[in-house]
C-alpha cells in the first residue's frame, strides 16, 4: 500500500526538460533550475517528464537519466518529486516505474496510451493496474489529458471503484477544461482523500483574469455609492 504520509497539495510545477542548441539534454542546468523553484518560487513539488517536459519525445534511456538528475539535485530539497512513466509500450511503462521506484521518488504518473486506445473504463485501469504493479511501493496518479490521447473517458468515472483495483491509487493530475468532471471528481471522492491537480494552467490565469475584473467593476460600483472614500482606497464586496 502507497504510503500516505505526504499528501501530495499545493502548488506542483511540471518542469521543462532543459535542451542544449543541439537537442541534447542540458542536465547541467537541473540544478539551478531546484533552486529557482524552491528560493525564487517556493514551489517544493514537481511533476517530470510530463507534457511540459516532453517525456513522449524522449528515449526511454533519456527519461530515465532526466528523472535521476532531478531526484539527485533535489534530495533535501524538494518535497515531492513525481515522474510521469506513461507510454505507448506497456513494458517501457512498467520499466521506468521500476525505476522511479528505485531511485526513491515520491510517486509515479501514467498518461492513457494513445495509439492503440482503451475502448472503456475497464480496459483503462487495466493498463494502469499492470503499470501500478511495477511499482507497488509508490503513490499512483492517473495523468488525465484527453485533448492529447483523444481517449475521452471522462475522469469521474474512472475514480468509480479504482482503489479497489489498484491500491496505491492516490489521485489525478486533471488537464481538461471540462470543469463539471473535474468538480464531480472531487465532490464524490470527499472521503478518500484523492489529491486532485488541476493543470490546465492557462485556463486558471484567464478565470483569474476575469475575477480580477470583475472585482474592480463591483469595487467602483461600490466606491460611487461611498463619496467619502479617500482616493485610493479600494472596496472588495466580501462581508467582514
Amino acid at each position: 500500500m502507497a504510503s500516505r504520509k505526504k499528501k501530495l497539495q499545493g502548488l506542483v510545477a511540471a518542469t521543462i526538460t532543459p535542451m542544449t542548441e543541439h537537442g541534447e539534454i542540458n542536465f547541467s542546468v537541473i540544478g539551478q533550475y531546484v533552486d529557482y523553484l524552491v528560493e525564487e518560487q517556493g514551489v517544493k513539488n514537481i511533476f517530470v517528464n510530463g507534457t511540459t517536459g516532453e517525456g513522449l519525445s524522449l528515449s526511454v534511456s533519456e527519461r530515465r537519466q532526466v528523472a535521476e538528475e532531478w531526484m539527485t539535485k533535489g534530495r533535501n530539497k524538494l518535497d515531492q518529486v513525481v515522474i510521469h512513466v506513461g507510454a505507448l509500450s506497456l513494458k517501457e511503462s512498467q520499466e521506468l516505474a521500476r525505476h522511479a521506484a528505485e531511485i526513491g521518488a515520491d510517486g509515479i504518473a501514467v498518461i492513457a496510451p494513445f495509439f492503440l486506445k482503451p475502448w472503456n473504463k475497464d480496459v483503462l485501469i487495466n493498463f494502469l493496474k499492470e503499470v501500478a504493479a511495477a511499482a507497488p511501493a509508490l503513490p499512483f496518479y492517473y495523468y488525465h489529458i484527453p485533448a492529447l490521447t483523444g481517449v475521452k473517458i471522462r475522469a469521474e468515472e474512472l475514480l468509480d471503484g479504482i482503489q479497489e483495483k489498484i491500491p496505491t491509487f492516490q489521485g489525478l493530475k486533471f488537464s481538461d477544461t471540462d470543469l463539471l468532471d473535474f468538480g464531480q471528481c472531487v465532490d464524490q471522492n470527499r472521503e478518500r482523500q484523492f489529491a486532485f491537480l488541476f493543470g490546465v494552467d492557462e485556463f486558471c490565469i484567464q478565470r483569474f483574469i476575469n475575477f480580477v475584473l470583475k472585482l474592480e467593476t463591483l469595487s467602483q460600483l461600490k466606491i460611487s455609492k461611498n463619496q467619502r472614500a479617500p482616493l485610493g482606497t479600494t472596496y472588495f464586496p466580501f462581508p467582514h
